[in-house]
C-alpha cells in the first residue's frame, strides 16, 4: 500500500491549483488583519485574550 507524504511543500502545490486569485487574496487579507490585530491590540484584557487564543491554537509565543 503505497501514501504520499503529507508535506508543507504539497500543501502548498495543492492550494495552488485548487484555489482561485480572489481566494487567495481573501486569504492573505484576513491573515494581514489577524497579524495586525495580535500585533497593535494592547488592551489588557483583549491582549489576554488573543494571548490565550495563540497558546489554543499551538503557536508558542514565549
Amino acid at each position: 500500500m503505497a501514501s504520499t507524504a503529507n508535506t508543507v511543500h504539497g500543501r502548498v502545490e495543492q492550494a495552488r491549483v485548487e484555489l482561485t486569485p480572489v481566494q487567495m487574496a481573501a486569504g492573505m487579507l484576513f491573515v494581514a488583519a489577524l497579524g495586525y490585530t495580535l500585533l497593535f491590540v494592547q488592551d489588557p484584557l483583549v491582549h489576554d485574550s488573543m494571548h490565550n487564543f495563540r497558546h489554543a491554537a499551538g503557536i508558542a509565543c514565549h
